[in-house]
């Protein structure tokens, strides 16, 4: 067994806590590279990495030296991370190139991380969401075109070329230690902002399970796109109790209020751009996941509450 050779795998996003939870759990049965295009890090001496613009020559120069066997991109980043015009470079051009040298060298087998924010968040969205909905998120703003241009990309990629085995998974919001979103931010923090007079139904998996849903997509070996969900949700206010946060209420009314009370006070972790999913619930269904990959989380919310109501401090 010694002698024969480890599957290579292309591990994007690694300087985030979800990429280096995956690549914990396959280091053992893989040989893995990992790269971020921000920063450099030291995963052990038995994991080559690298900070690397996908849209550089060097990129390629990986995919010819590993000869890799699949490819996991968590290298999606952030509205709160970047310009605008950075961000699209790297998740929408970045992704591309990707998909492209995965093609190039005969790769066989492509997850790609989105988010359930595609969707959009209104007042019309149907009590569960499907993975045939259509992606409203672009409709709504401007700082969610780049994600729903991604899912786009990934889509065309999945048909135009089978061999890849393209799976995208859809998360609702990933918490837990490490995780540095904008929803984990609220729920860390002693104080945090809701709009007055809603509290819409939220999702939370946490990051040993969303790892554990990345791990089982890639080894078991099946096309298309799957919301990541477990079978629990919660109010955001009443999370926000649980969390043991104490509850800022903002005028919701008209639309610009909010968003600039929320610049006025630097609030962060409350970007405008994600004002309509602290108003409307988008509950997303996550049958197909589990049904399809065997998929039963193991954290339930209660421990997640725990862990922020016992962490008040920015995460």
């Amino acid at each position: 067994m010694s002698n024969e050779r480890k599957p290579h795998i292309l591990v994007t996003g690694a300087a985030g806590a979800l990429a280096q939870q995956v690549i914990n759990r396959l280091r053992d049965d893989y040989f893995l590279v990992a790269v971020d295009f921000r920063e450099q890090v030291y995963l052990g001496d038995d994991i080559p990495s690298y900070c690397i613009d996908f849209n550089k020559r060097v990129f390629e120069d990986l995919f010819r030296r590993y000869d890799f066997d699949g490819v996991i991109h968590l290298g999606r980043i952030m509205s709160s991370q970047e310009t605008r015009m950075r961000r699209y470079n790297a998740n929408v051009l970045g992704t591309q190139k990707m998909l492209d040298l995965s093609h190039k060298y005969g790769i066989e087998r492509v997850v790609i991380l989105s988010t359930y924010h595609v969707y959009g968040a209104n007042a019309y969205n149907p009590a569960l969401i499907d993975e045939e909905a259509p992606l409203k998120g672009a409709g709504l703003s401007m700082d969610l075109i780049d994600s729903v241009e991604l899912e786009n990309l990934a889509n065309i990629y999945l048909w135009r070329y089978p061999d890849l085995n393209i799976t995208v998974l859809r998360p609702c919001n990933i918490v837990g230690p490490g995780v540095r979103n904008s929803i984990s931010t609220l729920l860390a923090s002693r104080r945090a902002p809701v709009l007055a007079g809603f509290s819409p139904i939220m999702q939370f998996i946490h990051i040993d399970d969303m790892a554990d849903a990345i791990v089982l997509a890639y080894k078991n070996n099946q096309r298309g796109v799957f919301n990541v969900v477990p079978e629990d949700w919660v109010a955001y206010q009443h999370a926000l109790l649980l969390c043991g946060c104490t509850r800022v209420p903002i005028p919701s009314i008209p639309p610009i209020l909010p968003r600039t009370i929320a610049r006025l006070l630097n609030l962060k972790s409350f970007p405008p751009y994600l004002m309509h999913f602290f108003k409307y619930p988008v509950v997303i269904d996550g049958r197909a996941f589990r049904d399809t990959f065997g998929f039963k989380p193991r954290r339930p919310l209660k421990e997640v509450f725990r862990y922020y109501r016992e962490n008040k401090q920015p995460v």
